[in-house]
Order: C-alpha cells, then sequence, then structure tokens
C-alpha cells in the first residue's frame, strides 16, 4: 500500500472509531471467502460492518482511546465489526462465531472503554437499540390504550341500558 493509500485507509479507520458505538476486534483465522461473505450479509442486515484491517493503522486510528488494553487487541490477523448501535455488531459477530469456530472475538472498544470477549458476550445478550424503542413505545402506549377504555367504558353501558329500556318499551 502506497503513502496516500494507507493515509486514506488511516483517516476511514479515524472516521470508524469515531462514529461507531462499538468496534469488534475479531480474529478471522482459516474463514473462506463464501464463510466471510455470510458473515458480512448477517452483519449489513443489522445495520453493521466487517472490515479487514492493518494492525498498525488501528493502532493508530485509535488514537490512545483505550489505552494499552485496546492496542494490545490488535495483534494478529484481525478484522472488525462495528456498527453505530453498541448492540448490533457485537450480537451478529457473536452469533456468527457460535456457529462458526473460525471466527474467534478477541474483545471491543466502545468509545473509551475496552471489553474482553465475554463482556461481548454480555453486550451481544441485551437487546438491540430498535428493540428497546419498540418496548419503550409499547410501554408509553399501553397507559393511553387504558384510559381511553376507561373512558369509553361509561359510555358504552349508558348506550347498552338505553337500548334495553327501549327494546323492553318495543315489546
Amino acid at each position: 500500500m502506497d503513502k496516500a493509500g494507507k493515509s486514506a485507509a488511516l483517516e476511514n479507520l479515524k472516521g470508524v472509531f469515531e462514529g461507531a458505538g462499538v468496534v469488534v476486534v475479531t480474529h478471522y483465522t482459516g474463514l473462506t471467502v463464501a464463510e466471510m461473505t455470510k458473515l458480512r450479509g448477517l452483519l449489513r442486515k443489522d445495520g453493521a460492518h466487517f472490515k479487514v484491517v492493518k494492525n498498525r493503522l488501528a493502532k493508530i486510528a485509535l488514537g490512545g482511546a483505550g489505552g494499552d488494553k485496546a492496542q494490545e487487541l490488535f495483534q494478529g490477523p484481525v478484522a472488525i465489526a462495528y456498527s453505530p448501535d453498541p448492540v448490533s455488531a457485537a450480537k451478529a459477530a457473536d452469533e456468527f462465531s457460535k456457529e462458526n469456530s473460525k471466527l474467534v472475538i478477541i474483545g471491543a472498544v466502545m468509545g473509551e472503554q475496552v471489553l474482553d470477549a465475554s463482556g461481548v458476550e454480555a453486550l451481544a445478550k441485551l437487546p438491540s437499540l430498535d428493540q428497546l424503542r419498540g418496548k419503550l413505545i409499547g410501554l408509553i402506549q399501553a397507559p393511553a390504550t387504558k384510559v381511553a377504555g376507561v373512558i369509553q367504558a361509561p359510555a358504552s353501558q349508558l348506550a347498552r341500558v338505553v337500548s334495553a329500556y327501549a327494546s323492553k318499551d318495543a315489546a
């Protein structure tokens, strides 16, 4: 890679580390092209991306974020899974690594915080941002529908009473 290519790749990686909610660091030794394509598709479905990175460029792009622990993650054949949502990349990578033992999760970087493999697994068990939004909207809407039902109940009962008297008088 020439100097211009390295500087472009470095700027791209800096953008990834700054904009991502989580960057999951993995070793991908032994994965075939078909398996990598399947993993990328799985990640893309959840709004995440997968990229093979050069360790030296990744360490420079981190810019000291996460300290020495983050620097230690980047050794060997490294690829990163990243997404703006802190859960989706971890969830998809963890799910794929359970199916395919060739993908090994080393850890993750979340801003200044560094997670080990068990931390990534715990993060993967959390609901995604969209799932949390759905639950929150459901909780907000539930009382409104209950209030509407309670307000509507006396009027419907009154209508039934009036209808019953009307049918009684007609008979």
